[in-house]
């Protein structure tokens, strides 16, 4: 029940009609049109002294219109048909300007005004807020402004209520819960009815969560005024003085309007783009998914707290997000960040921490830190450096691959430095440990009296010392090896046999036709779906810091466009003397790669820019010779193929002659991997066979090996002729060497001169190029300046070319030949037809001339003396400077081969003709040797 207060005198507004002030709510009151008003205001403030004004609010009663639908007492509804409609039409043309004493409710509340508010296009309003009920006893005047004796009314304080009034207190705030809940979830609906703005959504929430059974008066007033009720409900919660009463005529208006809202609302999915007519209906659900929804509703609006977190209970989704990151920070932990990366991850982790898991910067955010967690900071394979390790990698070297010596050769070097290194190292951590435990007890030693302290020179001394053998540590700069050579010859398998020889995780990047420097170097953060390059995703899937990367085809790199220089990103990455502190764009952390064992593969050095070329360390890989590839294909390529056909180790037998048939008539390459396809169908051929025998019960009958005979039926004719020497010699044909024929091979080539009656005219055919055909012409020159020392013209100033004319030529047209490798060849062949003293058939030769007769140097050494031995030649001309090349070639061709080394033509014509004998020989020999 409502305490009676004092009687006082007080000034009254009539409220706009339909509007209805309770304590503790808001109104608006326009002030237009409104002449009462406007008399009261000034009234109130001529009375009330300028001292005073700024400190004391004006306060007011303010009293709604009364209804023809409602007794005298304002507490019974009267039935709309029994209502005189002469009063009803009184009172819908009222306006709350021109009330009179009999207008106005018997009940009203004192009214506090807490501002002025004025919209744009509209009047100005007075903003009020509901203090205190009162019940008029008596109006005094109705002119210039209504004034009245009232009685003010205070609420009882429920510190202790009856059972009752707690339950329906306890009711008023369930029913208050989900009002809210539902209220949120149609304010998302197209409907522009029941619309819940975010600040009466954060009053409700507030009101509620803080409201005890001391306010359950002013709760009710406030749901009251939230409530979708009729003008004549709200005056009778108005005229309810007792609170008991108030308290259970609110829990009925909400009970109605919640099932109203259940009723019409059946909601689908929550969705930003559409909500499907069809669906599920809200009553069905019970309360704690209900508020699950309603949170998910409201996820939009921040500021909100939780329904129920007031009542401590927590949202599964909030701890399933808390726990998400706590897993991460537990990751970031373990993964031994950097001092840099640690400080960049602390600051990440207290961003992500204050986001709100719908933000899309959320994702963004944690996806890096995953990353920062993924990367080895500082995790190594350990190196098994023991006494074996060196025999361990030779031996798996060697079981890996044939030949390749050189390559070999560095790989053991880089090891037994990393050896030497870590034995070092290892002295010098003793030697750190004593001097640190000296340090120690000299330290201690005013505690421990029996340890004599260092003197103050002698700790210097120490310090200085330990800070020297702290600067002996050997840190680790891999080098960064660059294999180049042609397709198959290995140079992909070798670097995996690398990793396995030094025991270290292996991981290959494919360089091949990346346009994008940002493949390299990745995105910066701030574009969608940034990801870190090719180098840091990379060390994530190996996981340690020291692993061996394969930079395949670095000769295939794109070069600059407008996406940037993929070949120019990777100079930072290849240079020892930078890729300690890599920056990749994404992560934007130094990163170390210097403990990266970086090998790289190239078919051609051409097209890597020289800066690239500059920090690596080339390695060249000629092709393999015919020699190598027999030993390539019995201890690697059959018994692959063999298993690969599904046959076992014994039930195909190739012998060396049908090996070595396949390589020269049916495979020209400088790798294997043609001869690797010709393998695999002379196994499949028997693969046939062998599935024929077994199916007719007739494996007596199968026969495993294969001849030389039978080559022509599996691969067909055969697809490359082989050069080999002729029987008989003739004047003006002599045999040349070359290195690289078809397919990185080395064979011999003859050379061909003939004359006929002329003028001196020279022609030359068979393809050749602009290097070959100028030293045609050195060599044509040296013998047309000394023909009288060689006896061909007994004058010695008559021209050998005046009546004659020469054709040169090279036989295989269709091959383009080039080089200066033929000039001696050149130069013996024109003697020889000139002289008529023909060549001997299995002499060859090789080597450039210049004017003065000097026989110089020449490259593919080593696959022109495989191919001469390949071709039947006995005895091979070389130049003197080419003796070191030799040491390459395989014994088994160098100890069937006669090399003989020229410096000048003079000596290669003795050793051509030995029984020959030239006029001017000593004579030019005496002035050469002056020379």
């Amino acid at each position: 029940m409502g305490t009676n207060g004092k009687t006082t005198k007080l000034a009254l507004v009539p409220l706009p009609k339909g509007s209805v002030l309770l304590p503790g709510v808001t109104l608006r009151i326009p002030v237009a049109n409104r002449p009462d008003l406007s008399n009261l205001l000034s009234s109130l403030l001529d009375r009330t002294s300028a001292a005073r004004r700024d400190n004391s609010s004006i306060t007011f009663g303010c009293v709604p219109l009364s209804s023809p639908f409602l007794s005298n007492d304002g507490q019974r509804l009267i039935d709309n048909g029994s209502l005189d409609s002469i009063k009803k039409e009184e009172f819908d043309l009222l306006d709350a300007g021109q009330a009179r004493k009999e207008d106005l409710f018997r009940y009203g509340t004192v009214g506090k005004v807490i501002g002025i508010q004025r919209r744009a296009y509209s009047e100005a309003s007075l903003v009020v807020q509901g203090v205190q009920r009162f019940t008029i006893k008596r109006v005094l005047r109705e002119r210039p402004f209504f004034e009245a004796e009232a009685i003010l009314h205070d609420d009882k304080d429920f510190a202790s209520g009856d059972s009752e009034t707690v339950e329906s207190f306890q009711q008023l705030r369930r029913l208050a819960r989900e009002l809210l809940t539902l209220l949120r979830l149609s304010s998302l609906l197209p409907s522009p009815s029941n619309r819940l703005s975010p600040l009466i959504a954060r009053k409700f929430e507030l009101f509620i969560s803080k409201a005890d059974l001391s306010q359950a008066g002013r709760l009710a007033d406030f749901m009251a005024d939230i409530a979708d009720a009729t003008f004549e409900e709200k005056l009778r919660v108005l005229g309810s003085l007792d609170t008991k009463t108030r308290l259970v005529k609110v829990v009925e208006l909400l009970t109605r309007q919640v099932q109203n809202i259940k009723n019409s609302v059946k909601v689908t999915t929550i969705s930003t783009n559409s909500l499907p007519a069809s669906g599920f209906d809200i009553t069905n659900m019970n309360p704690h998914d209900r508020e699950l929804l309603a949170r998910r509703a409201m996820a939009g609006l921040s500021g909100l707290t939780p329904p129920g977190a007031a009542n401590g209970r927590h949202n599964e989704g909030d701890e399933k997000e808390s726990n998400e990151v706590d897993e991460l920070q537990q990751k970031l932990q373990e993964a031994q960040l950097s001092p840099e990366a640690r400080k960049v991850a602390d600051k990440e982790l207290r961003r992500l921490r204050k986001m709100n898991p719908a933000n899309a910067e959320y994702g963004v955010c944690r996806t890096y830190l995953e990353n920062l967690a993924d990367i080895p900071w500082t995790k190594v394979t350990e190196d098994q450096l023991g006494p074996e390790t060196l025999k361990r990698a030779r031996k798996q070297l060697d079981d890996d691959h044939y030949g390749l010596e050189r390559i070999k050769k560095r790989l053991l070097e880089y090891l037994a430095v990393l050896r030497l290194k870590q034995s070092t190292n290892q002295n010098v951590e003793r030697q750190i440990a004593t001097l640190s435990k000296d340090l120690e007890a000299s330290d201690s030693s005013d505690l421990e009296k029996d340890i004599p302290a260092l003197s103050e020179a002698d700790r210097v001394a120490v310090e200085t010392k330990l800070h020297l053998l702290q600067s002996r540590r050997m840190t680790d700069k891999s080098p960064i090896l660059l294999l180049v050579g042609p397709p198959g010859t290995g140079k992909t398998s070798l670097a995996r046999s690398i990793a396995t020889s030094l025991g270290r995780k292996f991981h290959r990047i494919s360089l091949g036709g990346v346009r994008d420097e940002a493949e390299i170097r990745g995105h910066r953060r701030t574009y969608v779906a940034a990801m870190p390059g090719l180098i840091v995703n990379g060390l994530k899937k190996v996981g340690v810091a020291n692993p061996v990367f394969l930079l395949d085809e670095i000769d295939k790199v794109g070069g600059s466009n407008f996406q940037g220089d993929p070949s120019a990103a990777m100079l930072e990455v290849l240079d020892p003397e930078q890729n300690h502190t890599f920056s990749d764009h994404y992560i934007n952390i130094p990163i170390d790669l210097s403990k990266v064992l970086f090998l790289a593969t190239a078919n051609s050095l051409d097209t890597i820019p020289a800066p690239l070329l500059d920090r690596m360390e080339t390695i060249q890989l000629s092709g393999y010779t015919t020699v190598e590839k027999r030993h390539i294909a019995k201890r690697h390529l059959i018994p692959k193929q063999i298993t690969a056909n599904g046959l076992a180790e014994g039930q195909v037998a190739l012998s060396d002659e049908v090996v070595d048939k396949t390589i020269t008539s049916y495979t020209r390459e400088s790798g294997v991997r043609n001869l690797e396809r010709e393998l695999g169908s002379i196994c499949r051929h028997k693969a046939v066979q062998y599935a024929d025998a077994s199916d007719a019960d007739k494996l007596d009958a199968y026969n495993p090996v294969v001849t030389v005979d039978d080559l022509e039926d599996i691969l067909g004719i055969e697809r490359f002729d082989e050069e080999i020497t002729e029987k008989h010699g003739r004047p003006g044909v002599v045999t040349g060497l070359v290195a690289y024929s078809t397919g990185g091979q080395g064979s011999i080539l003859f050379i061909e001169v003939a004359d006929m009656p002329g003028n001196g005219r020279v022609q030359l055919t068979g393809k050749l190029g602009d290097v070959l055909k100028e030293s045609v012409e050195v060599a044509l020159t040296w013998v047309k300046a000394h023909s009288y020392e060689l006896g061909l013209t007994p004058d010695p100033n008559e021209d050998i070319m005046k009546s004659r004319s020469l054709h040169i030529h090279c036989p295989s047209g269709a091959i383009p030949k080039d080089g200066p490798s033929a000039g001696l060849a050149h130069t013996i062949g024109l003697i020889s037809l000139f002289a008529g003293k023909a060549v001997p058939p299995k002499l060859a030769m090789t080597g450039e001339v210049s004017l003065r007769g000097r026989v110089m140097p020449v490259g593919g050494i080593k696959e022109k003396l495989i191919g001469a031995h390949r071709a039947g030649v006995k005895t091979v001309l070389l130049p003197y400077q080419n003796r070191k090349d030799v040491k390459d070639v395989p014994k088994e061709v160098s100890d069937e081969l006669e090399i003989i080394y020229v410096k000048h033509i003079w000596e290669g014509i003795r050793h051509v003709w030995p029984d020959a004998h030239w006029p001017g020989q000593h004579q030019v020999n005496f002035v050469e040797s002056r020379l």
